[in-house]
């Protein structure tokens, strides 16, 4: 019995080894072999992003492609990198620059410098779709000065504004660009003259008066 029971305890930890040995690297490898296969996913996923915008690049016209590298550049110039672009190309800052023009309505009150470039606005050092809100109108006002005598991509426009609301601030910076274009050649003042882009609007809001709502709003007659 003796021989048979250490025969048996023998055969036992001799099978008990090879079981706690395999445990331990089954443990270990699952883990170092997900590296590899995870960064190759990325890599391979990056490379699949790539060739799908060069292709959808190649696909496009030139003209197109020419827009989206123009939104990817406005897309980078955003927050700080954008003032840093405005302060570069304004040395000294406004007062300092040989075209400014100053342009009012109502109580905004716009600075205005033009500069050659490729027909870009910045307002109070943001990009002019993002400070006007993307109104279609108001962007327009800022540019009719210049489309009026086909200047849209021959100047870059930088102002600085203040008081009033987007609309007024939007026609301040039009009579503002419309005068700046006098200064750069008198030849421009009779086409701006006869659109009426050199005309101060001088409408603004009536003042409120004592015992009334409003500037001419009364409150409702009570006979008795």
């Amino acid at each position: 019995m003796a021989l048979s029971v250490s025969s048996l305890a023998a055969a036992l930890s001799h099978l008990s080894l090879p079981s706690t040995s395999t445990s331990k690297p089954q443990q270990a490898t699952p883990f170092l072999r997900l590296h590899p296969i995870a960064t190759s996913r990325r890599s391979v996923s990056l490379a699949l992003r790539a060739s799908a915008s060069e292709t959808a690049e190649a696909d496009l016209p030139a003209e197109e492609v020419v827009a989206v590298e123009e939104e990817a550049v406005e897309d980078a110039l955003s927050g700080v990198a954008l003032r840093k672009y405005v302060k570069q190309r304004l040395p000294g800052g406004f007062a300092a620059q040989r075209i400014t023009a100053t342009g009012r309505r109502k109580t905004a009150i716009a600075r205005v410098v033009l500069q050659e470039g490729t027909g870009k606005v910045f307002i109070n050092f943001r990009d002019a779709k993002e400070y006007l809100q993307g109104n279609p109108m108001w962007m327009e006002y800022c540019k009719v000065p210049l489309a009026t005598l086909g200047f849209e991509n021959n100047y870059d426009v930088f102002v600085k504004v203040h008081g009033g609301g987007l609309s007024g601030q939007a026609q301040a910076i039009c009579l503002g660009v419309a005068r700046a274009l006098v200064k750069i050649s008198t030849a421009n003042k009779v086409p701006l003259r006869s659109e009426g882009l050199l005309t101060r609007d001088t409408r603004i809001v009536e003042r409120k008066k004592a015992g009334l709502k409003k500037a001419r709003k009364r409150p409702q007659f009570s006979k008795r």
